[in-house]
């Protein structure tokens, strides 16, 4: 059974590409056509049209798909969680240091990103981030890093930069800083264009980032896929595999990047700026079986993060059906057989 997947080139697209590269896919009986999306928006109206049979996918747009908050109506469900974790808000060089952060605790940054963003506001050039898509842990992990310094998220402009356009948006001068997922805070760094100010992880532990989004159409092939990407999730988490996995992404298929640069993402240590600075950042990216649960909770926090955004109100209704879209028992069927 041949199936059309999308995804877009992160890091955390791993699953899917280790799971046609490395035959998981094939022992299901599968053939997966993986499809490099040009942005979020593409790739979720791909799936709701049917253009798609599944995809990598951020966890606040499926369930805003589903929910019909975003783009056109869809039959989606969640049936794994592909990772938690994985972002990082990277400003411009020009940003760090007007900065001048006291230290580098997170409260620290956080303050002093809110004085700046205070007198750029008051003086009327407020400061631009860029953000993958507004329905998306990177939209919330932003307005979260400012509130961490005090501030309204009303203090800055937000626009719209899919990850792999990011670091060119920011050496052009488009944004002074955007939330993205691995590698392209490590490409801003190592091309010197910017400087992490800050780690997803440390703003929302263990966020749920990327799910596997199903159309409900698939019927007999689910459970064959779901076990497919799940084993190679697994897989990709083992560091015995590192090498053969990051090899993989490298390649002009996928992310087309220095396998060093790959590597990065899956280091212990996090590389912050040109100069080499580094700091631990421990589950900066969580590929492996401890994630993969759909848990319906996750939906809820998810759903809680849309509130705190104001993207909705409080409504029962909508939380009941995000949680039901969230499907543990796909996902158990699938990896018991």
């Amino acid at each position: 059974m041949r199936l059309q997947l999308g995804y877009i080139p992160l890091c955390d697209a791993a699953p899917l590409i280790a799971a046609h590269e490395f035959g998981f896919a094939r022992s299901e009986g599968l053939d997966l056509d993986l499809s490099a999306e040009p942005s979020w928006a593409t790739l979720r109206d791909r799936l709701a049209l049917g253009h798609l049979d599944g995809a990598h996918m951020l966890a606040p747009l499926a369930l805003a798909s589903r929910l019909a908050l975003s783009g056109p109506p869809s039959d989606l469900v969640v049936p794994l969680q592909l990772s938690a974790n994985g972002n990082a808000i990277t400003v411009s060089r020009g940003l760090w240091a007007a900065m001048e952060p006291e230290s580098e605790a997170l409260a620290d940054v956080a303050r002093a990103f809110a004085r700046v963003a205070t007198e750029r506001r008051d003086a009327g050039r407020p400061l631009t981030l860029g953000t993958v898509h507004p329905f998306s842990c990177h939209s919330y992990q932003l307005r979260l890093f400012a509130e961490a310094g005090g501030l309204d998220s009303t203090a800055f402009r937000t626009v719209v930069v899919p990850p792999q356009h990011s670091v060119e948006a920011l050496a052009r001068g488009l944004v002074d800083g955007y939330c993205a997922g691995a590698p392209w805070n490590d490409v801003a760094v190592a091309a010197g264009h910017g400087r992490i100010a800050a780690f997803g992880c440390d703003l929302a532990p263990d966020a749920p980032e990327k799910v596997l989004a199903l159309s409900a159409r698939l019927d007999g092939t689910t459970l064959p896929l779901i076990r497919a990407v799940a084993r190679a999730g697994q897989w990709c988490s083992d560091p015995a595999n590192r090498a053969d996995l990051i090899h993989r992404l490298a390649h002009r298929n996928y992310l087309n990047l220095d396998a060093e640069l790959i590597g990065r993402a899956f280091a212990g240590d996090a590389i912050l700026d040109s100069g080499g600075a580094t700091r631990p950042v421990p589950g900066h990216l969580d590929l492996g079986a401890s994630v993969q649960t759909p848990r319906p909770e996750a939906a809820r926090w998810l759903m809680a993060q849309m509130r705190a955004s104001r993207q909705i109100a409080r409504d029962d209704r909508l939380e009941t059906e995000a949680a039901a879209i969230y499907r543990p028992d796909l996902y158990q069927a699938a990896l018991a057989l």
